[in-house]
């Protein structure tokens, strides 16, 4: 009897231990089929190229296919929440944008929660925005355009390519803290705000590296500053804002995220394969294309990052009054 009471007890903690086990083995042999990994906006943006890029290499280093899906609506809320209800067996990855840290301010009421429902995996690449005007506008700097603004308080619009996209907070953040009134005008993606602002429609804009470097090296725009901490290696010549108004910084970054209690062990694998991708010759070189700068770093560096942001520009969204549409 003691001998079969002994067998029974080594095969029920046998059985205890064997989903820890499974789980261990899943993470050892990741990934055993091919990953999803969710774009949250349309095709030919810049989350979706980053999302291509990065599936790429990692199907190359891997050895298994990762899939981008494009699952845009809601300003990126439906593929998160998407990712969020997903098994977190590391199978379905999320492409992080800024909306992720806009959105957790800027909508009331959301099905998830973005930083108790999502794991940071790793940073890809940081864009600057660019402060820019049409060059019809008699300014050249930043301080020169301050004054013109301040001397002609509300006459000037900015253009943004949507309210609460990373372009409209990077403006109203501007506005606060350079004290100068502008009109915000709001378009339907950052195509019909360049066109506009070209156009002189408006005279002011906050858009991305990756929109607007065309448009400045055809002459089209004029840079007065990029708002990144740093200059840009694509506009060496151009200051940061940062330089006129201490303490202002707005960019675009992009990222991998996962559901939550993704296994340490995926996450860290996934983290050292893409920031390997980072320091690849072929993708810097895409990279710079862009306009952007590599974010490496590890998962807790990303998740510091997201938090970070998603404080700040939830204190910018609460002074200005800006609500969801």
């Amino acid at each position: 009897m003691k001998l079969v009471r002994r067998q029974f007890l080594h095969l029920a903690a046998g059985a205890v231990a064997l989903p820890a086990v499974s789980r261990m083995a899943r993470a050892q042999t990741y990934p055993a089929r091919p990953v999803r990994i969710v774009a949250p906006f349309a095709a030919g943006g810049e989350s979706d190229t980053l999302a291509r890029l990065m599936g790429q290499w990692l199907s190359e280093r891997l050895g298994q296919q990762f899939i981008v899906e494009n699952r845009p609506g809601a300003a990126n809320n439906i593929a998160t929440d998407a990712v969020a209800k997903s098994p977190a067996d590391g199978y379905t990855l999320l492409m992080v944008a800024p909306s992720n840290a806009i959105n957790a301010t800027l909508y009331e009421k959301l099905s998830f929660n973005f930083i108790a429902d999502i794991a940071a995996v790793a940073g890809v690449v940081r864009v600057p925005n660019v402060l820019e005007v049409n060059p019809s506008l008699p300014v050249k700097t930043v301080p020169e355009f301050i004054a013109y603004a301040k001397a002609n308080p509300g006459k000037l619009s900015f253009a943004s390519a949507g309210v609460g996209t990373a372009s409209h907070l990077a403006g109203e953040f501007f506005k606060s803290m350079a004290g100068v009134d502008m009109v915000h005008v709001a378009y339907r993606g950052d195509g019909p705000a360049m066109t506009d602002l070209i156009g002189g429609q408006v005279q002011v804009g906050f858009a991305t590296m990756t929109a607007s470097i065309a448009h400045i090296r055809g002459g089209r725009l004029r840079p007065l500053a990029v708002t990144t901490a740093t200059r840009s290696e694509a506009l060496p010549d151009v200051p940061t804002v940062a330089d006129f108004v201490p303490g202002y910084e707005a960019s675009s970054w992009f990222g991998v995220a996962a559901p939550k209690a993704t296994p340490a062990t995926i996450v860290d694998s996934l983290n050292k394969e893409i920031n390997a991708g980072l320091a690849d010759p072929t993708i810097k070189a895409r990279i710079a294309d862009m306009g952007g700068m590599a974010l490496t770093g590890a998962p807790a560096d990303f998740d510091k990052l997201i938090a970070l942001e998603t404080d700040k520009w939830g204190k910018v969204i609460r002074a200005a009054g800006i609500k969801a549409q």
